[in-house]
């Protein structure tokens, strides 16, 4: 079972939980005060480097809709 983020709306504490992909879009309850929180997208990113020793995330620019290839320039990483 793949393993989602959640931040709640209320207290702001950030937790996982491991869920089936068939509720990967439902919100989770709050591990500290219970609030129905909804799903959050990871900041987790795989980095590659090429010949040129450029290291730039897979797939393209790091955060979405960005073609930088460097986080450091929108200060994301």
């Amino acid at each position: 079972m793949p393993i989602y983020e959640y931040v709640c709306p209320d207290c702001k504490t950030k937790f996982e939980q491991m869920r089936p992909m068939s509720q990967s879009d439902a919100s989770a309850d709050c591990i500290k005060c219970g609030v129905s929180s909804p799903r959050t997208l990871s900041r987790f990113a795989c980095l590659a480097k090429d010949d040129t020793g450029y290291t730039a995330p897979l797939g393209g620019g790091g955060c979405s809709g960005c073609t930088s290839g460097s986080c450091g320039s929108c200060g994301a990483g």
